[in-house]
């Protein structure tokens, strides 16, 4: 199941990847969440609200599908915080194995400083009004982060992998993106350019890299794991 980020949705975040993995056997589904019906932005709304969205897609996803439990692949807010949130407070641990967070905003951001800025200076409550409480929900030090975050990083029963790119310039500094793993749980931190030094991409075009794509086929069944490959990857934006 895919979970798109922050002013994405279904289609511009997975209209790669979701056929890759269709063509290597996988039964895909791809939720819009975090804004109304219609709504062409989404990702926007807070994110215990889209968490409780997420849950009831999970839920028709086991039943279409006869499983037992699924697992998760998301993009910025959708591999980091807000399934973490699912798992966490809306028995979504119960129902998937796997969460592979591709540039996951697991421990929020500081925007290179701007949330941060934002922040002290009393802005954070306008931008949530005027772009959606999921930013200000995803600053570093939010009440979200407070809460998710007590307690460890993971749940019981679950396999996390986060593949991260150091030239992430949306979730910064782009270690906020790792997770370290609790009782139960197993934890696997990629760092991109370690895998291929080459490869520039950054928070924007990472669920495009096909080299990513490679490392999410890679953490779904590690039994047919295949190297991704060296090759320069540009970023989107430079």
């Amino acid at each position: 199941m895919l979970i798109h980020g922050t002013f994405e949705n279904a289609f511009n975040n997975w209209n790669e990847l979701s056929p890759k993995l269709r063509n290597e056997g996988y039964c895909v589904f791809a939720v819009n969440q975090g804004a109304p019906r219609g709504a062409v932005i989404k990702g926007r709304n807070h994110i215990p609200h889209s968490a409780a969205e997420v849950a009831r897609f999970v839920d028709q996803v086991l039943k279409a599908t006869g499983a037992k439990k699924v697992d998760l692949v998301g993009h910025s807010q959708g591999g980091g915080v807000l399934p973490r949130w699912y798992l966490k407070f809306n028995g979504g641990a119960a129902k998937v194995h796997h969460l592979v967070g591709i540039s996951p905003s697991n421990h929020g951001t500081t925007m290179v400083g701007l949330a941060t800025l934002a922040k002290t200076i009393g802005l954070l409550g306008w931008v949530g009004e005027l772009g959606g409480q999921a930013l200000p929900d995803q600053v570093v030090g939010s009440d979200v982060h407070r809460r998710l975050d007590q307690g460890g990083d993971t749940m019981p029963g679950v396999t996390y992998t986060t593949i991260v790119t150091r030239y992430d310039e949306v979730v910064t500094p782009y270690t906020n993106q790792y997770l370290t793993a609790g009782p139960g749980a197993k934890v696997r931190n990629i760092l991109l350019q370690n895998v291929c030094r080459l490869d520039l991409t950054d928070h924007i075009g990472s669920s495009y890299d096909p080299i990513v794509h490679q490392l999410v086929l890679n953490a779904l069944d590690p039994a047919r794991t295949a190297h991704p490959g060296c090759y320069p990857v540009p970023p989107v934006i430079s």
